[in-house]
């Protein structure tokens, strides 16, 4: 069992929750009074009964490397109340001297111990290069001629000028995507995408347009002499194109990672829901990106809640400017980070976003942690100001939870120094994750 500085706040534990009534429901259920024979080990695991509407208790089991959880309760939501409760009596009030799991929860713990070793087993499969090759080629032509489709298209759109392309409509750059994913090209097919919704975006459009045009020229150029650019570069054209390097491919990087940043994005259609988790290497200072996906109706698998610390290994995928990390062998049960980051300056922040650009042309944003600095409202949008300096980023807004995360953060600040993190791109800084300046409890603003 963790030492009592070690739980997880309230707040962490319900940032797991799948939803909103399952944050509720668990709230209800994180007191003593239904529960029994709870208690915990010292390598990072809790477990115990819960009295349902049943004759017989749910037994539930959490495993606090992952986070990961195991209820017998018919629930499909993970975690489940009862995890939830469970989690909260631990956060509030702890469960006891360490001890050994009973047979139930130590079965499930082995299992996943197992589980975790079979990738490492089964990774000195012999490959077949040549068939390997072959298919990357076959792709490879696929690529190409969906390439030179786009580049007739984004002529035909410069011949014809942009003016008329709020009269022309959406639909024809709903047919070329599609044709993007049909020569295998989901990265270019999801910029097309975002090319044609440009017109409907109000004031200004006619310069956006040209500018993401320009972008797309660039990475359908770049692709077409993908053969003569340096590896690295070489990578991230890949990347962007839609074909990422495998996941056992790049560099390994073992540290203590803290969650800056968790929250989740809707594709268009709603099928699929995207979350992104912003890690930072305590020890290597590297900043790394972790992606994971649910189907419909039902949240991605992967939580960890901000203001925690993970001993684990994270591999980075080659290209995505050297953000795009799996999280691979974890070492210790998560633990609360117990200070704020720190920051930079709005200067630098801006010199960090530069530098990576050199390295990535098509990349939106970075991840930075600015601080300290003041959130200041004005007339022409809010900015976050150097507590001390002249210098300040413009706030980029990007929907009605964006907006009030803000007024969340000036209320943190009361109009003093906070430290906070988000990414900085070409359209200013959108604001992710505040530290409250007293007690260093991180407060996620989207």
């Amino acid at each position: 069992m963790t030492e009592q500085g070690d739980r997880w706040t309230a707040e962490q534990v319900l940032a797991l929750a799948p939803d909103d009534a399952s944050r509720k429901a668990g709230g209800r259920l994180g007191g003593a009074g239904p529960r029994s024979q709870t208690g915990g080990s010292a390598s990072g695991s809790v477990w115990g009964w819960c009295k349902g509407s049943g004759s017989t208790p749910y037994r539930t089991v959490v495993d606090l490397t992952g986070p990961a959880y195991k209820c017998s309760c018919p629930s499909r939501k993970f975690p489940c109340k009862h995890a939830l409760g469970l989690l909260l009596l631990w956060a509030a009030e702890g469960l006891g001297e360490p001890s050994e799991a009973p047979d139930w929860a130590s079965q499930w713990l082995a299992e996943r111990a197992a589980k975790a070793a079979r990738p490492a087993a089964g990774a000195a499969k012999p490959v077949d290069e040549e068939a390997a090759r072959r298919r990357a080629e076959r792709r490879a032509a696929r690529v190409g001629a969906g390439v030179t489709e786009l580049e007739q298209r984004l002529a035909d759109l410069l011949r014809g000028g942009l003016a008329g392309q709020e009269q022309t409509g959406y639909a024809g750059w709903e047919e070329t995507a599609a044709r993007m994913v049909d020569a295998q090209a989901p990265g270019l097919a999801a910029r097309v995408r975002e090319l044609g919704t440009i017109p409907s975006c109000g004031p200004g459009w006619p310069a956006r347009m040209l500018e993401e045009a320009a972008l797309l020229h660039l990475l359908d150029r770049a692709w077409l002499g993908v053969s003569a650019l340096p590896e690295p570069l070489a990578a991230t054209v890949r990347s962007r194109v839609g074909i990422p390097g495998a996941s056992g491919e790049g560099e390994a990087v073992r540290d203590h990672w803290l969650v800056l940043s968790q929250y989740d994005s809707v594709s268009a259609d709603g099928r699929l829901t995207t979350r992104r988790i912003w890690l930072r290497g305590l020890g290597s200072g590297r900043p790394a990106l972790v992606l994971d996906f649910g189907p419909p109706g039902r949240p991605p698998g992967l939580a960890l809640p901000v203001g925690l610390v993970l001993e684990a290994e994270a591999r980075f995928r080659p290209g995505s400017a050297g953000l795009r990390a799996d999280l691979g062998e974890r070492f210790a049960a998560a633990t609360p980070c117990a200070r704020a980051p720190a920051g930079v300056s709005t200067e630098a922040a801006l010199e960090a976003y530069g530098a990576a650009l050199r390295e990535d042309p098509w990349l939106d944003s970075w991840p930075v942690v600015l601080g300290p600095v003041v959130p200041v409202p004005g007339e022409l949008g809010w900015q976050l100001a150097d507590a001390e300096g002249t210098s300040a980023l413009p706030v980029a807004l990007t929907g009605a939870r964006s907006r009030s995360g803000l007024w969340q953060l000036a209320a943190l600040s009361g109009g003093g120094p906070v430290t906070v993190f988000g990414e900085c791109g070409h359209r200013g800084f959108t604001p992710l994750t505040a530290w409250q300046p007293e007690t260093a409890e991180p407060v996620a603003l989207v």
